[in-house]
């Protein structure tokens, strides 16, 4: 039996959305699939560009324009945080979490939080019926609180 996750699920899913959409199915979107597929945390279209440049030549647009048939077909999220770069996450073989975001240096830092999970997820809302979430919480990580500390 394949694993939900394996890289050939996910292309199956892809490949399936294209046909659908009467999309074409290129080498170069399946190559930024594959990327994805093998990267952990988030990303930006900029860093998945210089990634790819190692192995397969694309151009930025291209990739720009995967993420947008990507995040239709739902095998990727988009966080905007702030005022940053959009950042992406794939959606498969993600366990639910939570983002933590530095508001001074922009880091991102994940934790699963069982209790608060089974909090939210078990919360029932009127006339309103949740199909996933995120959560994000702004502060400081420890090393800008300790430079901002030290400034003052």
């Amino acid at each position: 039996m394949k694993e939900e996750n394996s890289y050939e699920v996910i292309k199956e899913v892809f490949t399936d959305y294209l046909k659908k959409h009467h999309h074409r199915k290129t080498p170069e979107r399946y190559a930024i699939l594959e990327h994805i597929h093998s990267y952990d945390g988030h990303f930006n279209a900029d860093i998945l560009f210089n990634i790819m440049q190692n192995d397969y030549r694309v151009s930025l647009a291209t990739v720009y324009n995967t993420l947008e048939l990507l995040l239709e077909c739902k095998l990727i999220i988009k966080h905007q945080l702030g005022g940053q770069f959009a950042q992406y996450e794939k959606t498969f073989g993600n366990n639910t979490h939570h983002h933590l975001i530095c508001t001074n240096c922009g880091k991102i830092k994940e934790f699963s939080d069982k209790q608060l999970r089974i909090s939210i997820q078990s919360r029932k809302f009127a006339h309103f019926y949740p199909s996933h979430y995120s959560l994000y919480m702004y502060g400081l990580c420890g090393k800008c609180k300790i430079e901002l500390k030290s400034l003052l």
